[in-house]
């Protein structure tokens, strides 16, 4: 697998579009804080790590409005891929729907969010975007 981010994302984006509950992913730390932040912003309801073999799994139960049926989960936008790094400096730190929705940023302090970043003055490679 070249980009297992792209592949974090594709199959949360599956799991919504096929309206189920939970869904299993392979684990690694990138995948972890990246649920992490997902959890404390209230894009997904729980999440459990699983060390099952070398590697593990993450179970995430995803957030849904009772009556509507709608995921708390618009959209999940991959930003830099394998291919071409994206990078910010935390001057030209992106806003996601105008403060709506999130980037999600790998820094030299760790994972984190566009809003953290640019209160620490710190810049790093733009993950994904959430809203």
């Amino acid at each position: 697998m070249t980009d297992p981010i792209a592949d974090y994302l594709t199959r949360l984006r599956n799991a919504i579009n096929a309206k189920h509950r939970v869904v299993e992913v392979p684990a690694s730390n990138l995948k972890k804080e990246i649920t992490k932040i997902l959890f404390e912003k209230g894009y997904i309801l729980n999440f459990k790590f699983i060390e099952d073999g070398p590697q593990g799994t993450i179970k995430i139960a995803l957030k849904y409005d009772l009556v509507n049926k709608v995921n708390a989960i618009k959209k999940l936008e991959r930003v830099s891929t394998p291919g071409l790094r994206k990078y910010t400096g935390y001057k030209d730190m992106p806003r996601v729907l105008n403060g709506l929705g999130i980037a999600v940023l790998s820094t030299s302090k760790g994972v984190m969010t566009d809003k953290e970043a640019r209160d620490l003055k710190i810049g790093g490679e733009v993950l994904c975007y959430v809203y």
